[in-house]
């Protein structure tokens, strides 16, 4: 099975940007979907961009226009640059991976992926 180790994450001011990276190992990486999920303070996880195996990335309202979603299969890794960050985005991101796509759209905060990461934060001050 695959694991995921996200990293990027940290402290940032309204209008700034932080990338994300999610390193796999264990398995091969083209292999799995990937995507970034996020869940903020007392909110449900929900999700916030996925990746095809074409690259053909699809992206959640809050995400459009700012956030931008790429893998890098040579280096196992995934990607996620946000920019024009909001106090809004604050959450833990995290990393996850299926065999399929993994749906962005999550129910009452359950998210349908089989391998998650540990989490990075991100904390966006206005």
């Amino acid at each position: 099975q695959v694991q995921l180790v996200e990293s990027g994450g940290g402290s940032a001011q309204a209008g700034g940007s932080l990338r994300l990276s999610c390193t796999a190992s264990g398995d091969t990486y083209s292999n799995y979907r990937m995507g970034w999920f996020r869940q903020a303070p007392g909110k449900e996880r929900e999700g916030v961009a996925v990746i095809d195996s074409d690259g053909s990335p699809t992206y959640a309202d809050s995400a459009k226009g700012r956030f931008t979603i790429a893998q890098d299969n040579a280096k196992n890794t995934l990607y996620l640059q946000m920019n024009s960050l909001k106090p809004e985005d604050t959450a833990v991101y995290y990393c996850a991976a299926d065999f399929l796509p993994p749906d962005i759209r999550c129910t009452g905060g359950y998210c349908s992926a089989l391998y998650w990461g540990q989490g990075t934060q991100v904390t966006v001050s206005s």
